[in-house]
């Protein structure tokens, strides 16, 4: 099992979980977070006041798969959130050795 955390731009939600949900991933987690990688931030003008903003804001998604689905999960992943443009965002896949789904007690791959 495997936990797949992308970082992604805030307005391809919705295209991300369309994607997952159509190969059938029933369940994930987002969290709205803040940071930077190569874009560096960028900075706005404001009332005639220029800003630098250095925590640009993106969507954390952190979802649970049987190993035998986590490639078919990447792809939908990147397939829907990119758009060719520098912060498009990331993709991390960390191991999971143990799951329970606390309702039933199934563990493991049941449980996800």
């Amino acid at each position: 099992m495997k936990i797949v955390m992308a970082i992604i731009k805030p307005f391809k939600l919705e295209e991300v979980r369309d994607a997952l949900t159509a190969i059938g991933i029933r369940g994930l987690t987002v969290t709205e977070v803040r940071g930077y990688g190569r874009q560096k931030g960028h900075t706005e003008i404001y009332r005639g006041t220029e800003y630098a903003v250095t925590f640009l804001p993106k969507i954390k998604l952190e979802i649970a798969v049987a190993s035998d689905r986590l490639d078919q999960t990447i792809d939908a992943i990147v397939s829907a959130a990119r758009t060719g443009q520098i912060g498009d965002g990331k993709v991390f896949v960390i191991s999971l050795d143990h799951a329970v789904r606390i309702r039933t007690g199934e563990v493991d791959t049941a449980a996800l």
